[in-house]
């Protein structure tokens, strides 16, 4: 058994309606990252100077130093930058990612933030690489974000945002708080439940490229105007898709020390007025779009075959082609993951195991299957999933002159080639059958074997798709 687990699949087509409030045709959610003071720094006990996100050109962390050039760097979103996007978004629900000890050294920042009434998220302990921390390391670090969060702001987090995480923190956040949302993700424009942490977690993805730490990497935005464009983009398409009936979320990212910078901050206030200048766009902080969707979304107990050991697997869907459980176990052993918690994901994994078996098996398949309106159907013999197809199409109600009919064409049908009339009946009506039957009949058995077991597989897609519906 090999499970892969990344989801690749998310919503797929079937994306939720939103239902933000007042029908809002978009969400807009500003963050602000509040990192200064909590970087990589030698008087924080940390091995080197601080190497990311700065105006510096290939910066690289100086060990066992400071490194003036980036301390006033990171100063300038302190002492400046905060100041100028407070007044800017002091009116707007925002999210500030705080930082445990940086908001720890900024107490005229944290009050600004709380008279705004802004949420105050948290971002770990310390603005550092985490990908190579030992897991209970990483843990110790959450829980003392929380803690020292707590202290500072006076009021737990309800969201996590790490930023530089390892493959660990998703599941180790989900642990240790009890968040609303976790934000460590880039995967969708909507929220969406994962399983972590023995639970059902909220995940409120993010954004890094709507985002002003493109300012800060090579092949990034070189000017506002640039930054500007971008999210104006963004946010048009976005706005159009929330008209077309599928409202989505854009999340922006911004940095004291970058988007403070009076160039980027008259383009970021540029495309905010061209946001507000919409009906229909609820900007909301990512704790009240978190709330909003536990409330309206929350996390359903769906099928997922991922998740299940084999006997249950085979139980559930050994039926799906007739007869034949071998195909469900053999399906069970490939590299299945959440993307296959769905119907097409169930059928593509079945159907790779049948397209792949020898002739001679698969004609066993197709011999499992019932003649149409035949001596099973009329014994009632046939299975719960024939029996319904069947009356579906009309095949239960047949006239006397109907029934001989199935029966000479099916008996002339399997004479010829060897195997029953294998039609999906779900797609076809008791005329289109008998259609079917006398147009197929004529083929030859290569190119009628190649239809039956496409039939096969259509008739496995559909008994999915009810299953997975219900």
């Amino acid at each position: 058994m090999k499970r892969y687990p990344r989801d690749m699949t998310g919503y797929g087509r079937s994306v939720p309606d939103a239902r933000w409030p007042n029908g809002a045709k978009i969400a807009v959610q500003i963050v602000l990252n509040y990192e200064e003071g909590g970087e990589n720094n030698v008087l924080h006990g940390d091995a080197a100077s601080e190497a990311f996100l700065s105006e510096i050109t290939g910066a690289a962390p100086w060990p066992g130093q400071r490194h003036w050039n980036m301390e006033t760097i990171y100063e300038y979103g302190s002492r400046a930058g905060f100041w100028r996007l407070h007044e800017m978004l002091k009116d707007l629900p925002i999210t500030v990612y705080g930082v445990a000890t940086a908001l720890a050294r900024a107490p005229q920042q944290l009050a600004a933030m709380k008279q705004a009434g802004w949420e105050i998220a948290s971002h770990g302990l310390k603005w550092i690489e985490h990908k190579d921390m030992d897991p209970e390391e990483e843990r110790a670090q959450i829980q003392e974000a929380i803690r020292l969060h707590t202290e500072v702001v006076g009021a737990p987090p309800r969201g996590w945002y790490t930023g530089r995480c390892s493959m660990n923190t998703i599941e180790l956040a989900a642990q240790e708080g009890d968040f609303a949302y976790i934000a460590d993700s880039y995967s969708d424009d909507l929220p969406y439940w994962m399983q972590a942490g023995g639970k059902y977690q909220l995940i409120v993805p993010y954004t890094m490229d709507c985002n002003d730490m493109r300012f800060a990497i090579q092949a990034g935005f070189t000017n506002g105007d640039q930054f500007e464009s971008y999210l104006k983009d963004s946010f048009d398409l976005l706005y159009a898709e929330g008209q077309a009936g599928a409202p989505k979320m854009l999340s922006i990212g911004l940095h004291c020390r970058l988007a403070g910078r009076p160039g980027r901050a008259m383009a970021l206030k540029r495309a905010i007025e061209h946001m507000a200048g919409h009906d229909g766009v609820w900007f909301a902080t990512r704790e009240q779009i978190a709330d909003h969707w536990a409330e309206t979304h929350p996390p359903s107990q769906a099928l997922r075959p991922s998740d299940m050991d084999k006997q249950a697997f085979v139980d559930a869907f050994g039926g799906i082609f007739e007869h034949s459980p071998w195909i469900a176990e053999g399906a069970y052993a490939l590299e299945l993951g959440p993307t296959h918690d769905n119907a097409a994901g169930v059928h593509n994994a079945l159907a790779r195991v049948f397209r792949t078996a020898s002739e001679e098996k698969r004609l066993g398949v197709l011999n499992a299957h019932p003649d149409l309106a035949g001596k099973l159907a009329a014994a009632g013999r046939l299975t719960a999933e024939s029996t319904a197809e069947q009356a579906g199409a009309g095949l239960d109600l047949l006239t006397d002159e109907e029934r001989t009919t199935f029966t000479q064409l099916n008996e002339t049908y399997t004479s010829k080639f060897g195997f029953p009339f294998i039609i999906a009946v779900k797609d076809n009506t008791k005329s289109s059958i008998l259609e079917a039957f006398h147009r197929r009949i004529d083929s030859d058995r290569q190119t009628e074997f190649a239809e039956a077991c496409r039939q096969v597989e259509r008739i496995a897609e559909l008994r999915l798709i009810e299953k997975f519906d219900a």
